[in-house]
């Protein structure tokens, strides 16, 4: 185990919410109304949405533990592929989506998979995180022996096609986004976060990349690795990756216990468990999570330790 102190660096400043400036208004308004109904008799009067003001891409019902580590969540989830063939920035893919429109849009993801590897080696992450209330893209890149710095480019023109051209892209909020990816997706998804501010997510997944150092990364970034990974080993990949970026950024580091390079190869509950939360805390801003992420989750059978910094500030 690798023996490091749990630390709680300084919250990273909130980005403000296009939403917030409305709140007082919101709660003056929602106060109006409940005061010309008891004038009037009526009793307690239903404000539709005023709820909702508080955070309006709060999706689905209030977690659990076993809600978050169910194989599948609350959405049911349909699929459409994107063919390679109609794209030219990236392998094409398949985009997993909640079916429902109810609920309005949702925040999306995409995934790349790893050196050699194809989407198939990441699907499972497809249904299990858009079942959530996440629309997500698995992609295939254009060569499987790309480097990180290709796949980070791959990854944001996914995010491109997916809220651009896509079949889907009105179910999408294009202000909500994430990347994830496995080895040198992984270390893509860190080229792509240090590209793009404006994504509101990272998780590099046992990650690789020959650049060991990022400090000018600004989106709210977990990586996980495994302890017993002998590609990209935690000691010269995963820890100094967190450890360099900033500490005042809203970061974790989760180190899977009993597990190899290719943990995130296969359905896995503990990725899931702290990606969903991860994704929901940050891309939906839904603090409802929190309390999976904070206090700090201890070591068991299946996480060897866990860094990062408590309470989250945005």
């Amino acid at each position: 185990m690798h023996q490091h102190p749990q630390h709680s660096a300084p919250a990273r400043a909130s980005r403000p919410s296009p939403h917030r400036a409305d709140r007082p208004r919101a709660r003056r308004f929602t106060g109006a109304l409940a005061a010309i109904a008891a004038t009037v008799g009526l009793g307690t009067l239903a404000v539709p949405g005023a709820q909702a003001a508080d955070n309006p891409y709060e999706r689905g019902p209030a977690p659990t533990n076993a809600s978050i580590e169910a194989s599948r969540g609350p959405y049911a989830v349909s699929e459409t592929t994107v063919s390679r063939l109609a794209v030219s920035e990236f392998g094409g893919g398949t985009i997993y989506y909640p079916t429902s429109t109810s609920d309005g849009t949702f925040g999306a993801v995409v995934v790349s998979p790893g050196y050699t590897g194809t989407q198939s080696s990441i699907a499972w992450l497809g249904p299990r995180l858009a079942s959530q209330g996440f629309v997500v893209f698995t992609i295939d890149t254009l060569s499987t022996l790309d480097q990180p710095d290709s796949r980070g480019r791959q990854l944001l023109a996914a995010l491109d096609h997916l809220t651009e051209r896509s079949s889907v892209r009105g179910r999408i909020d294009g202000s909500r986004l994430g990347v994830m990816g496995h080895s040198m997706g992984g270390g893509g998804s860190l080229e792509a976060a240090k590209s793009r501010p404006a994504l509101q997510a990272a998780i590099p997944l046992t990650p690789w990349n020959l650049d060991k150092s990022w400090p000018e990364i600004s989106t709210p970034t977990l990586i996980v690795g495994a302890d017993g990974d002998s590609v990209a080993s935690v000691a010269s990949h995963a820890e100094p990756f967190y450890e360099s970026l900033p500490a005042s950024l809203d970061r974790a580091y989760l180190e899977l216990n009993n597990a190899n390079h290719f943990a995130p190869n296969s359905s896995n509950t503990t990725i899931a468990k702290y990606s969903v939360s991860w994704l929901k805390r940050f891309i939906d801003n839904d603090t409802r999570y929190e309390q999976f992420l904070c206090p700090l989750p201890r070591p068991s059978l299946t996480i060897e330790e866990y860094r990062g910094n408590c309470p989250h500030g945005s």
